[in-house]
């Protein structure tokens, strides 16, 4: 019976935690970890055309990328040359490094697909979303 009622209440956790209860802020800074075939987390929330920090760690066994498409584009179900011209911007991170950098953020609002470039890694769900928002200076 405990380890039911354990089962139930993490679920039940794990539900609340993911539902957010609303828009995400945004945030002039992206904190990401890159395991094997994840982002964690794997949605952002940034203020258009502002410089954004990314501070992001590779705990992965091999080298992981944090590319951000154009907006309206995708690179599919496997990143290849042709994905190469829908680059916003990317930045490769080492296995077990860390990399500290920044970027501006496009101008115009939308969902951005951001994706690891690494093969094997996109077919494997290596993907998020970064969320463009209005910049309320």
């Amino acid at each position: 019976m405990w380890k039911n009622l354990f089962v139930v209440m993490l679920m039940l956790s794990l539900v609340l935690t993911s539902c957010g209860g609303g828009a995400a802020k945004p945030s002039n800074s992206i904190n990401v970890t890159m395991t094997d075939f994840q982002f964690s987390p794997t949605q952002f929330t940034v203020p258009a055309g502002q410089e954004i920090s990314l501070s992001s760690t590779n705990t992965g066994a091999v080298v992981h990328n944090f590319v951000i498409m154009k907006l309206g584009t995708t690179a599919g179900t496997e990143f290849d040359a042709e994905d190469t011209a829908n680059v916003y911007w990317e930045v490769e991170i080492q296995p077990g490094g860390d990399v500290d950098t920044s970027f501006t953020a496009p101008s115009e609002p939308g969902d951005y697909e951001v994706v690891c470039r690494t093969p094997g890694h996109l077919q494997a769900g290596m993907i998020a979303k970064m969320t463009v928002v209005a910049s309320e200076e």
